[in-house]
């Protein structure tokens, strides 16, 4: 099963995270299939590649809490919804 969760990089007391696809079965830093997107908790400032998220959702990966909290407000869910009901 792959999930959609939060890697952390940067420094010390400097935390910058990556959102990225990976195995259930991997940890944390452990190796990822793709990575998807890219938060800063310090600047709140967010980026992510909406194609490949939905490309991953589609496929049936998870999204951990947080992911989903950042995902809802970039608005991946909306767009979501719209291809299902375009390819029904």
């Amino acid at each position: 099963m792959v999930k959609l969760r939060l890697k952390r990089c940067g420094r010390k007391q400097r935390a910058v995270y990556r959102i990225v696809a990976i195995d259930v079965r991997s940890r944390r830093e452990g190796r990822d299939l793709r990575k998807v997107g890219f938060y800063d908790t310090i600047n709140n400032q967010t980026y992510l590649n909406v194609p490949a998220i939905l490309y991953f959702l589609e496929k049936g990966a998870q999204p951990t809490g947080t992911v989903h909290d950042i995902s809802k407000k970039a608005g991946v869910f909306t767009e979501l919804s719209l291809n299902q009901t375009k390819f029904n």
